[in-house]
Parts: structure tokens; sequence; C-alpha cells
């Protein structure tokens, strides 16, 4: 890796780490570059701003996130199997890539107004849309999912999410056993 991807590089993971740990808003240029060791002009050069900053954190590293939402892809059939698959790849992802897992969870809740919202909309709109088609699968092989795959999207991606987001806070870390029972729960649910 030359200096300049180097840079690069420095200031997406400082940014990403401050952006956790404080948020987006709290945090401003002269901190990230501080943190990454840098100047401004590297900042201004390689993202044209601290939204885009965010905008390339969001996509570069929210790709592993929906990779997770599409793990379940020709488990629609076995929609325990299907469950757990996602499950397992969104937690595994979380832990993976802690700060970025973090700063998604509040992304995912900034005022919808705020441009740290408007950076992640896409990004949550395409994570919940590949819930949601694996759900749409789910309908062709059982009727009585049929007209639900949305609201059974938000609701699993929820449960996850309040799930991850207590073993990233140190509160609940999720056994396998907690993750397997996790998708059971769900699946009961939609089957009753």
């Amino acid at each position: 890796m030359d200096d300049t991807e180097t840079t690069r590089g420095l200031l997406l993971a400082n940014a990403a780490r401050l952006f956790a740990e404080r948020g987006y808003d709290a945090v401003g240029v002269a901190e990230i570059v501080d943190a990454a060791g840098v100047t401004k002009p590297s900042l201004y050069h390689w993202f044209g701003s601290k939204r885009g900053l965010l905008d390339a954190i969001v996509e570069e590293r929210g790709a592993a996130f929906l990779g997770a939402a599409a793990a379940g892809a020709g488990a629609e059939a076995d929609v325990p199997r299907g469950l757990e698959l996602i499950a397992f790849a969104l937690v595994r992802a979380a832990r993976a890539d802690p700060d970025f897992a973090r700063l998604r969870l509040a992304l995912a809740w900034a005022p919808p107004a705020s441009e740290a919202a408007r950076s992640a909309s896409d990004f949550n709109a395409r994570l919940r849309e590949a819930l949601e088609a694996w759900f749409r699968g789910a309908e062709r092989h059982h009727g009585n999912m049929r007209g639900r795959s949305r609201a059974f999207a938000l609701s699993f991606l929820g449960v996850l999410d309040a799930r991850i987001g207590l073993e990233l806070a140190g509160e609940a870390a999720l056994s396998e056993r907690e993750v397997r029972e996790l998708a059971r729960q769900f699946m009961h649910g939609i089957f009753s």
C-alpha cells in the first residue's frame, strides 16, 4: 500500500472509531485528522468533506453487513435454517467490525433530517431490502407469510440489532445457543 492509500485507510479507520465512540455530530474534522496523523487537506482530498468520509465508511464497511443479510439465500424453504444463517452472519459481521456495527446502529436511529441519517439512508434501505427479499422468497413456500415480508424483515432486524447492541455494550454476550434460539423464537412467531 502506498502512502496515499495508507492516509486514506488511516482516515477511514480513525473516523469510524471516533464516530462509533461518540457519534458523528460530536466529532470534528480536526479530531479525525489528528487521530489519523494527517492534515485536513488530506481528508478533503480523499473525501471532500466529513460527510464524504462518513459516506465512504458506510459504503465500504457496510458491505459485510449487506452480505450477512443475504446469508440465507437458498434456504427460503427452510425458514428456521435461513433465519439462523442470517442471524449468525449478522452477529459475525458485528463482531468482526464492532466500530462499524456501533456506528450502523447509531445511524439507524439518527434524526431523519440529520446529515448522518441522510448518509446512511441508502445503506439502511438496502439492508432492509435484502432481508425483505429473503422473506418474500420464504412466502413462496409458506402461504401464511404472504404479504408480511416487510413487517417480518423490520422486526427480525430490530430483534437482532437489539441483541447485537447489547453485546457491543458489554451487557449480554450472545452464545451460539442464544443466536439459534433467537432465530427459532422469531420463526415460531411467524408460524403462530
